[in-house]
């Protein structure tokens, strides 16, 4: 199923915009904006993950809202 078919294994209804290649629940890899921003927001963010729309979305995301100083990597294919 391709990215575009595919909704946000969290809340059924968005696109993905980021897949965490490191879930601790392999049932929750991919994630909406919202879902992904209430994630970082919570103090949970993705460690390791791969945009999907092709735009650094998520990037974006950890820059504005990511207060905690981690490494972050962005999986390549």
């Amino acid at each position: 199923m391709g990215a575009h078919r595919r909704k946000c294994d969290w809340c059924g209804s968005g696109t993905p915009i980021v897949r965490d290649m490191g879930p601790i629940n392999p049932e929750y890899q991919y994630w909406c904006e919202e879902c992904a921003r209430a994630l970082i927001i919570k103090g949970d963010p993705i460690e390791t993950y791969r945009e999907l729309e092709g735009e650094p979305i998520y990037g974006r995301l950890l820059e504005e809202h990511c207060t905690l100083k981690r490494f972050y990597s962005f999986a390549t294919a």
